[in-house]
């Protein structure tokens, strides 16, 4: 894991629209198999990252503002979503095992596009 050794705490909650999701300090999963999924949880645990370097509010705060950004931008919610900077850097190291020992701290700011 990263240099906080940061090990989630995974919670199953059913009710769940999505696969997962990121609210510091847990990783919640929609179903009990997932909580075995290493590429969710990895890309969660990095959302957790982000949050932790974000002080956790402003990470949220950023999150939302980027998204509207790009639904103003894209005006679809699937681009708009897929091109928020801190989903950018989760999917594109989500399979890197190694990813979270070596990630640089705000290493989602080289996702931040123009």
């Amino acid at each position: 894991m990263s240099k906080l050794s940061l090990f989630p705490i995974i919670i199953v909650v059913p009710f769940l629209k999505v696969s997962g999701m990121a609210i510091f300090p847990f990783v919640l999963v929609k179903h009990q198999d997932l909580k075995n999924d290493d590429q969710l949880i990895r890309h969660e645990t990095i959302h957790l990252m982000q949050e932790l370097e974000l002080l956790i509010i402003p990470f949220y705060i950023l999150y939302l503002a980027n998204y509207l950004v790009n639904l103003i931008r894209y005006h679809d919610h699937e681009k708009a979503y897929l091109n928020i900077v801190f989903e950018r850097e989760a999917y594109a190291h989500e399979t890197s095992s190694s990813y979270l020992k070596h990630r640089k701290f705000w290493g989602w700011l080289k996702f931040i596009k123009a």
